[in-house]
């Protein structure tokens, strides 16, 4: 019995003993393991994208504002295409309901010597003259008839024509109105998408490391300027000069806010002259004068494509509504790329 135990634990001994190589094969498998987990991992941390300076910072909300001026004029003129059109839709509609109106009376009375050429004409008229007692009379008569029904067959040609022609103003003025209205929507669009990407960019730091005159992010402070000068372009300055520190509001023409055009166009309103709603038409509205030949109440525009205005003080500075986020404020014509003045009046 013991020599039989002994053996037993001896078997058992050896089934518990690992083989000579064992070791080995143990840190192969756990080298692969661990190999695996390695190479199942990112070999290094994703390099974040470096963060912007301050100048590239800046350049990209300049840029940005730049579009968004530009929008915004380009849908200011989109807007002045689209009252001209609604004009011309309401003249049509006018035309054409007067013409309506003509054609009816004309064609009643074309209706009524229709029935008096059917009362009278035809053998009915030939025996009327047999038996007229005074046939030269009645020869007369039928002369002036038929005049008359020539004319107002002439006249009704006449209102039908006019009336294709009302017909034709008023379908075109439509056309036109939704063909506008199409494009001020996408301008809207567009606009609405790049002030989003303003205010990602923009940030407090950003507006304090501007804060230099004139610029955005600075606290503008009003100023009284004397402007020389009484005719109505002085005049106009002087009361744009009044509506320093309200709202840069793209589109808007007062009297709460402005973009750069309305404020011109308000402006000279205030002193009895219309100007439309957009650089574009502003630009070709007066007189254009050199730099050298500037007074108070000029107009001076900027950039090539004239998406910019002010209103000249003097001194070389003017009062403007630079830009979203900022305030109807004084500031140095040297700032932007000058295009060139006009004289709206004296």
């Amino acid at each position: 019995m013991k020599r039989t135990r002994d053996r037993g634990r001896k078997i058992a001994g050896e089934h518990a003993r690992p083989p000579e190589h064992s070791g080995p094969r143990r840190f192969a498998v756990l080298g692969a393991a661990i190999a695996a987990l390695v190479f199942a991992l990112p070999a290094a941390p994703v390099a974040a994208d470096p963060t912007p300076s301050l100048s590239e910072l800046s350049k990209q909300v300049e840029e940005m504002h730049t579009r968004i001026a530009t929008l915004t004029e380009e849908y200011n003129g989109q807007r002045e295409k689209l009252k001209t059109a609604q004009k011309s839709a309401a003249a049509a509609k006018k035309t054409l309901a007067a013409s309506e109106t003509d054609l009816a009376t004309k064609r009643a009375k074309a209706s009524l010597l229709a029935q008096n050429e059917y009362m009278t004409g035809g053998l009915g008229r030939a025996m009327a003259l047999i038996s007229s007692d005074d046939p030269e009379r009645f020869l007369d008569r039928a002369a002036t008839t038929y005049a008359l029904e020539q004319q107002q067959g002439e006249q009704v040609n006449q209102v039908n024509r006019a009336r294709a022609t009302a017909e034709q103003a008023r379908d075109s003025a439509a056309s036109r109105i939704d063909e506008v209205r199409k494009l001020v929507d996408d301008l809207g669009a567009k606009r609405d998408k790049i002030v989003t990407l303003v205010a990602k960019v923009e940030s407090n730091l950003f507006n304090r490391a501007l804060g230099e005159a004139g610029r955005p992010g600075t606290r503008a402070v009003r100023v009284n300027l004397p402007i020389a000068g009484s005719g109505k372009a002085a005049e106009a300055a002087r009361w744009a000069l009044t509506q320093q520190l309200k709202p840069y509001v793209w589109g808007a023409e007062g009297p709460s806010g402005y973009d750069c055009s309305g404020l011109v166009m308000a402006a000279y309103q205030r002193v009895g002259i219309s100007l439309p709603h957009y650089t574009g038409s502003q630009w070709t509205a007066g007189r254009h004068v050199s730099k050298e030949e500037m007074r108070p109440g000029d107009l001076v525009f900027f950039y090539s494509d004239l998406h910019h205005v002010g209103i000249y003080l003097g001194g070389g500075m003017m009062v403007h509504a630079p830009r979203t986020g900022d305030v109807v404020r004084i500031a140095s014509i040297a700032r932007r790329p000058f295009a060139g003045a006009v004289r709206i009046a004296d």
